[in-house]
């Protein structure tokens, strides 16, 4: 069982850039749910994450790559958080990232994250 923890900028900063794949599972409902938006599932077929158990083996895969993680806007109004990570492979590969997170008590319950990457 993975034990939650409320989740502010500076926390998913920290994890992010930490690679800890624990911590960013920690701030998830158990319901939540990651809709990933990109070249290979556009807006009418997003990826769809179900579950905090689910949205940790997600986290835990993203953390294990070898690859650096920046996270450079953050923006939290009300329920609401926002932010935008920059990423990076060994070879030079880049990763664009933007983020909405709906948070309710403190935890997320809806992430929608837009990414792009170098092809």
């Amino acid at each position: 069982m993975l034990r939650t923890k409320a989740v502010d900028g500076a926390a998913i900063k920290q994890a992010i850039e930490g690679r800890d794949g624990k911590m960013l599972a920690s701030f998830y409902a158990d319901d939540a749910i990651v809709r990933v938006i990109d070249r290979n599932n556009p807006p009418s077929k997003p990826r769809e994450v179900r579950g905090r158990q689910a949205i940790a083996t997600f986290w835990d895969d993203i953390c294990s790559r070898a690859m650096t993680h920046q996270v450079d806007t953050t923006i939290a109004e009300g329920s609401r958080l926002a932010f935008t990570q920059a990423c990076a492979y060994p070879d030079g590969t880049c990763v664009f990232c933007a983020a909405i997170l709906d948070l309710s008590d403190g935890l997320i319950v809806r992430q929608t994250v837009v990414q792009a990457w170098d092809e």
